[in-house]
């Protein structure tokens, strides 16, 4: 879907437009790729045991990109395979490789972008490889993967944790979406005809939601994912403070990604107390941000706050206290996701360039660049640019600017920094 028509939905979802859904498809029991024939519902079937392996494809099936405008030649994949959640314990995730049929003529190989999508909903339709493949249109990034398959990328999108039948999305959760992305690039030389070598030179992307997970991948790859060859990470958009996030969401006309946050949270971390705090009005919120995508959420609970759904009129300093069964607080788990924490244990030992909107109206331009701030302090080279649109707007302002730079991290050129 185009930037502009998707403005104009969220622009008549905020003056009481409605949206349909479509119901999630049935599903049926995923098994390891062997070739990519996996009928749909296997891809975004939870298997009954996954590989300790992260990376490991466990099913994968040919399609057609039809949100991906230019009619660029590729071949394409959805795939399910193996990654880690915050524990360490083994989970899947679906997600979607796209490569360009005509030939390499870089240097090296062909280099893979890892793509992180921005805030899409928690409803099973808005996973990312299904809006790409023509599910359900409610994607705004399919310009996005289109400038880097015509850059010659191939291009490694992960839906994020969460997506499968029965799941619920582990929407900014930090290590878990950042393992996502890794782990997606792990996966991509190992899907059948990908033609796609295990040393490729890596970039990862993500704006918004996206761009919180492509910068925990950052921090992540040296400690996790060492074997793969990262140049350089473009992140835009960042909510690198959930708290301070949830004071500028809350009861605002974006509330509803902050309902999404508190139960992508909770299903990241199910100890910390949930369904015991909420009233009715809580219940029936719950049950329709895990029904819908961005322009429902954003039109059924715009306006809404927290102590609105909770039986005792919570605050969010009033939520943060409670604690769950193994101890920690929502507080201590929310700042356990700030980005730009703890950088000489993570190490990055590339550059990451970073951007946000001037007119930013959804993300608090002082968390982004607050960022920013911590990794230049870290010693971390950091580009930073910013663009004079809105939050929206500005990850489509971004996106040549951005392919070009990730194009001059596989050309081995050095990168400025904005410190």
């Amino acid at each position: 879907m185009k930037r502009a028509a998707l403005v104009t939905l969220l622009t008549a979802a905020l003056l009481g437009g409605g949206l349909a859904t479509a119901a999630p498809q049935a599903s049926a029991a995923a098994r390891p790729a062997a070739a990519c024939t996996a009928a749909d519902a296997d891809v975004y079937t939870p298997p009954a045991t996954v590989p300790a392996t992260p990376g490991t494809v466990l099913a994968c099936r040919s399609v057609t990109l039809s949100q991906v405008p230019g009619g660029i030649p590729m071949a394409a994949w959805k795939v399910l395979y193996s990654s880690t959640d915050n524990q360490g314990r083994p989970v899947a995730v679906s997600g979607t490789l796209a490569v360009p049929t005509a030939p390499w003529t870089g240097t090296g190989t062909r280099p893979v972008v890892a793509f992180h999508p921005g805030t899409l909903g928690l409803g099973p339709q808005c996973a990312f490889s299904k809006q790409l493949a023509g599910a359900f249109q409610d994607e705004y990034e399919g310009d996005n993967i289109a400038a880097l398959l015509k850059a010659g990328y191939a291009v490694a999108a992960t839906d994020g944790p969460g997506y499968l039948d029965g799941q619920t999305h582990r929407y900014v959760a930090g290590t878990d979406s950042g393992h996502a992305l890794l782990d997606i690039a792990r996966a991509a030389p190992a899907v059948p005809g990908s033609g796609l070598s295990r040393q490729a030179r890596v970039g990862l992307w993500g704006y918004s939601e996206g761009g919180a997970a492509s910068l925990w991948a950052a921090q992540l790859a040296a400690g996790y994912a060492p074997e793969l060859n990262v140049v350089g990470d473009a992140s835009g958009g960042v909510p690198g403070d959930l708290k301070q996030v949830a004071t500028a969401l809350d009861g605002g006309a974006f509330s509803g990604f902050l309902a999404d946050a508190a139960l992508g949270i909770q299903a990241a971390y199910p100890t910390l107390p949930f369904d015991s705090l909420l009233n009715d009005q809580g219940k029936e919120a719950v049950k329709t941000a895990k029904s819908v995508c961005l322009v429902g959420t954003v039109t059924a609970l715009a306006g809404k706050s927290i102590k609105d759904f909770t039986t005792a009129g919570l605050t969010l300093d009033q939520l943060y206290q409670q604690r769950g069964s193994d101890g920690r607080t929502w507080g201590q788990v929310l700042d356990a996701q700030k980005l730009g924490v703890n950088l000489g244990t993570y190490r990055i030992g590339f550059p990451v360039l970073q951007y946000r909107g001037a007119l930013d109206e959804v993300i608090p331009t002082a968390t982004e660049d607050a960022v920013r701030t911590a990794y230049c302090a870290a010693g971390v080279r950091t580009g930073w640019k910013i663009y004079p649109g809105d939050h929206l707007l500005t990850d489509n302002q971004a996106v040549g600017d951005v392919v070009s730079w990730l194009g001059d991290r596989f050309a081995g050129r050095a990168a400025q920094n904005d410190c």
